[in-house]
């Protein structure tokens, strides 16, 4: 009987637990993450690029000596601004101002001497009338008078020769600019009749040139694009940094080389560009950013949205079933540091994921969130 009561307890207990095992209990919802995405902007862009350049002053000159002599003064204080025609040095002016008188001198004594020729002629050319003195007589006078004018001649080039050499002590700036230091202290003696001997050097640089080359393909680019349009002065303009993030200085280029560097494959240009604070210096070296293309109707899309690996650069593309796709994509340049101009691989109705690049992959469906 205890036997009994055991297997009906059993089979009670066995069969309220096989409907418990046939139950499951209901599955958990698969969660679709949600992707922030945008659609590529579109507008007209003009891009640019920079290449490195020098600046040369718009004239530099050696102010040099050609006389000989002591110097009596310097001027000009070194890295001061000078004027055209002021005075800068002066050579010890004593040997050419006797220079200067005696070659005065001479001309009086050549010019007298011209005189007395003169009339001897004139007479000579009478008494000749009458017979009173021979042919040879008259031949010998015109003779006198001639050399006489050509010594009149040297006498008065030897004056303008000397009062030249007169002027060389007194040296003037040739125009205005900067002057560098001085290669000789008062009371030095410069040996400069032989040879020019330098004293200092003036730069111009109210107004500078800058020096740079753009690789052949650029300017072949720049040229073809200029076809397309009306070129401007637009086209032409320039603008100089000489630092990062510095005020740049416009500038116009006024000279393109007319031929290639074949060790370089770059052509070089030349840019008139205005100094009015006086900071670009012979020889500094600037960056210099010019125009390269124009694009009427570019596909912008943030910088930071696009990744790098082995094959380039690509998107994440949310297709119409919302569904990533890896996007392969070719730019061309960027536009305020902030945008990037994608040339193929997206079309202007796709969206693509805008950041968290890293939580998506190719094929995984996701809940798109169009970013504000």
């Amino acid at each position: 009987m205890k036997k009994y009561r055991s297997l009906c307890i059993a089979l009670l207990v066995a069969g309220l637990a096989l409907p418990a095992c046939r139950e499951q209990p209901p599955a958990s919802p698969v969660t679709v993450p949600a992707v922030t995405v945008a659609y590529p902007q579109q507008q007209a862009v003009t891009l640019y690029k920079e290449y490195p350049g020098y600046i040369s002053a718009w004239n530099a000159v050696d102010v040099v000596a050609r006389v000989s002599g002591y110097l009596l003064e310097s001027l000009p204080a070194a890295g001061s601004v000078v004027h055209k025609g002021d005075l800068l040095y002066v050579i010890e002016p004593t040997q050419y101002e006797d220079a200067v008188k005696q070659a005065e001198a001479g001309v009086l004594d050549a010019r007298a001497t011209l005189d007395y020729a003169q009339n001897n002629y004139i007479r000579m050319k009478e008494a000749r009338s009458s017979n009173a003195v021979s042919e040879i007589d008259l031949i010998q006078a015109r003779s006198n008078m001639q050399i006489a004018e050509a010594a009149l001649s040297n006498a008065e080039a030897a004056l303008n020769t000397a009062q030249t050499n007169l002027s060389y002590c007194y040296i003037h700036a040739p125009y205005s600019g900067h002057i560098s230091l001085t290669a000789y202290s008062e009371g030095g003696y410069i040996a400069g009749q032989s040879s020019p001997a330098r004293m200092s050097t003036i730069y111009q640089d109210s107004a500078v040139y800058a020096y740079f080359s753009i690789e052949d393909a650029q300017y072949l680019k720049i040229v073809e694009n200029l076809r397309r349009t009306q070129p401007t002065a637009e086209d032409r303009r320039v603008m100089v940094y000489t630092r990062e993030n510095a005020v740049p200085y416009p500038g116009t280029v006024d000279y393109l080389a007319p031929n290639i560097n074949l060790s370089t494959g770059t052509i070089a240009l030349r840019a008139a560009v205005r100094n009015p604070r006086g900071e670009l210096k012979d020889g500094l070296y600037v960056t210099v950013r010019i125009k390269s293309d124009y694009k009427a109707n570019a596909l912008l899309v943030p910088s930071f949205s696009i990744g790098t690996d082995q094959l380039g650069k690509y998107l994440y593309v949310v297709g119409a079933d919302d569904k990533i796709m890896y996007r392969h994509i070719e730019t061309s340049g960027t536009v305020d540091d902030t945008l990037t101009i994608v040339e193929s691989g997206l079309r202007p109705d796709e969206r693509f994921v805008t950041k968290a690049l890293l939580k998506v992959r190719d094929g995984m469906a996701v809940r798109p969130v169009l970013a504000p």
